[in-house]
């Protein structure tokens, strides 16, 4: 039955233009995200958020214990990915018929769990030390599973850092001078895919690159026993003798950028002299190749050189990238050059899950809320991977989110059934069925 609060009609008007339109809103019956049943049903063929009921431990007692923990974390996840990055909206999405059904459960036929339940759940129940952890392992589990229904063949690392700006006495919030605000400086790991592999919550004004050890090493540690290839990809903030024997004794090729310096500007002086002739219509590229050891490394280390000459421009644009790769130097440069896809990525969380969005006043409250989001961007980056149609391939997870989960949809229910009227505007309903059997197609095989 539908919640008797959400099914009354909460208003009646007419329209000017046309006497004969006549508004009414129900609350229960009719929802603006019906492509979330989409994502959920990823979730039960994945069963993502079973692996997370499976180490997730429940401290609520008596009647706080309403919802299920999986429900409840399900609400979390669906609620950010559709777009709603706290739990201002909880009380209205409780009556939502796509969210209950999302959420399952004691939902489906009462309501989903209210804001100041998701608070209590979101800043207590997550909060606590052991569960902090297990959202920090759980995308890392979540990625597992999808690659063991879809083998890579091999592993590509980027590690990059971002900002997260905050408000106020916010713990472990300060002045950062290089984003010039008041921030949080959250450090993320993706793979090839654009699944995100691992983040992790720091202050503001930490070196890019602090902390890299517990973020990268359970993320090598997971890919340690698998039989494929591994690449590491990183800017010069993460150019650390100490990353490199990290990468080196655990089979990684990298590409990591340098700074220039002066024994480094000298080892390519014969590359910086300004080609004799007129000046060339496009680009002229040259690539040095030498061994470099800096003061604080343990051995010689293969580094490469990029030297550019644009026409307009008086002196050269120089790079240098240290490698232990054995390709040419420029199949290691454009390699190194894709490690803009993370930026990419990051902006993609920023822009459609809002994962800036982290107002607690508690430092662990606020770690919580990005594993939030940093799961809710997985779901998406999931459905990314999948065999989508030819239509929406290439779709962001901006499109998928303003296309394809904000589809209305009402609800009609029997003693049997539960029908959702979906709409077709952006997404027809044939296209939607194409994307369903993709996602079927995730499906473990049987067992024999």
């Amino acid at each position: 039955m539908d919640h008797p609060e959400g099914a009354r009609e909460t208003g009646d008007g007419r329209l000017s233009f046309d006497r004969r339109v006549r508004l009414e809103f129900h609350g229960s019956k009719i929802s603006s995200d019906g492509g979330l049943l989409l994502f959920r049903e990823l979730d039960e063929v994945l069963g993502l958020h079973d692996i997370a009921g499976g180490f997730l431990r429940d401290t609520r007692t008596g009647h706080n214990r309403l919802h299920s923990l999986v429900g409840l974390l399900r609400q979390s996840v669906f609620g950010r990915l559709a777009g709603y990055d706290d739990v201002n909206d909880a009380d209205r999405l409780s009556l939502d018929p796509v969210m209950r059904q999302v959420v399952g459960g004691r939902a489906v036929e009462a309501k989903a769990a209210s804001a100041s339940q998701m608070g209590r759940f979101e800043t207590e129940v997550l909060a606590a030390t052991d569960n902090r952890t297990v959202l920090a392992d759980l995308s890392g589990h979540w990625i597992d599973r999808v690659h063991n229904r879809k083998p890579p063949k091999w592993i590509t690392l980027d590690m990059d850092s971002s900002v997260s700006p905050t408000h106020g006495a916010q713990e472990g919030t300060a002045w950062n001078g290089h984003f010039g605000c008041m921030c949080y400086h959250p450090l993320f790991v993706f793979n090839q895919f654009g699944h995100l592999e691992r983040c992790a919550l720091r202050p503001g004004n930490v070196h890019s690159a602090d902390g890299w050890e517990e973020v990268l090493k359970p993320v090598i540690a997971r890919y340690a026993d698998r039989h494929l290839m591994r690449f590491f990809r990183g800017d010069a903030a993460f150019a650390i003798p100490e990353l490199y024997k990290t990468l080196e004794l655990e089979n990684y090729f990298y590409a990591i950028r340098l700074r220039a310096n002066r024994v480094l500007q000298g080892k390519i002086a014969h590359l910086l002299k300004r080609p004799v002739g007129r000046p060339p219509k496009g680009v002229k590229r040259i690539y040095g190749d030498f061994q470099y050891q800096a003061a604080s490394w343990d051995k010689p280390r293969r580094v490469i050189a990029k030297v550019e000459w644009h026409p307009s421009e008086l002196f050269p644009r120089v790079g240098f990238v240290v490698t232990n790769m054995p390709m040419e130097p420029d199949w290691i440069i454009r390699f190194y050059n894709q490690r803009g896809t993370a930026e990419q990525y990051i902006k993609e969380g920023k822009q459609a899950i809002n994962w800036t969005r982290l107002s607690c006043k508690g430092m662990a409250q606020n770690e919580v809320r990005l594993q939030l989001h940093a799961l809710a961007y997985n779901i998406g980056a999931f459905l990314q991977g999948t065999d989508l149609p030819d239509e929406i391939a290439d779709w962001s997870l901006t499109s998928l989110q303003t296309r394809l989960i904000k589809i209305g949809a009402r609800v009609v229910r029997h003693a049997r059934a539960i029908t959702f009227q979906l709409a077709e505007v952006a997404v027809s309903g044939d296209l939607f069925n194409r994307i369903l059997a993709a996602i079927h197609r995730l499906r473990a095989p049987p067992v024999p």
